[in-house]
């Protein structure tokens, strides 16, 4: 909060000033704009749960959404310095949006059957996470969402690791069943072992997705 208000000090040109936020503060503000980033709801309901006008939630919105990245960008951690020395856990992960019908059937996922956008997620192999991806729309599979994000060139000198939807990814992946064919011994004691080291990734994503705004 102390880094929001000093950046807004600061500006020689403010978005907007903290003592002129009559209807919540900053502090509350602040929230607010978390609180959409999170939930995603229309802003008429934002405004009912903070009660405020849809108006000032618009205004704070369009205000400190720019403030809040700038003020959080010195703590996203470099994916190549934040993962040297250890092996990289890829997966994607479905986020889950509004219907807009603006956008046709590109955000709608036939896998999930929903609409969202696809994010790229990377993980150690204790389960911390290391990066998320730039969102591509749902519709698009995870090979796709994987050589659009930077994650090939950040972790190029990395040992990865991912599902059956990345082979030919250059990332170590589980094997296919052969067509017509039972997998071999071999194969299934590779694929557990693949899938076990992989349940890390799994769990970064659940606690990046139940993230929760403190009151």
């Amino acid at each position: 909060m102390e880094r929001v208000h000093r950046i807004l000090v600061e500006d020689p040109d403010p978005p907007v000033a903290p003592e002129r936020m009559w209807a919540l503060g900053l502090y509350k503000s602040v929230v607010l704009v978390l609180f959409l980033l999170r939930q995603n709801p229309v802003q008429a309901a934002a405004a009912e749960l903070f009660g405020v006008s849809q108006a000032t939630v618009s205004r704070r919105w369009t205000a400190l959404l720019p403030v809040v990245e700038k003020a959080l960008a010195r703590h996203v951690p470099d994916p190549g310095e934040a993962s040297a020395g250890r092996v990289v856990l890829i997966d994607g992960t479905l986020i889950p949006t509004w219907d807009w019908a603006s956008e046709g059937t590109t955000m709608f996922s036939g896998k999930h059957r929903v609409t969202g956008f696809n994010l790229q997620i990377a993980a150690t192999l204790a389960g911390d996470l290391l990066a998320v991806s730039a969102p591509v729309p749902g519709s698009r599979h995870d090979m796709h969402a994987w050589r659009r994000s930077h994650f090939p060139e950040a972790f190029a000198e990395r040992e990865g690791m991912g599902d059956l939807g990345y082979i030919g990814s250059g990332l170590l992946t589980p094997r296919r069943k052969p067509p017509g064919q039972e997998r071999s011994t071999g194969d299934k004691v590779a694929n557990r072992a693949i899938n076990t080291l992989r349940a890390a990734v799994e769990r970064a994503i659940a606690h990046l997705k139940h993230w929760k705004i403190g009151p």
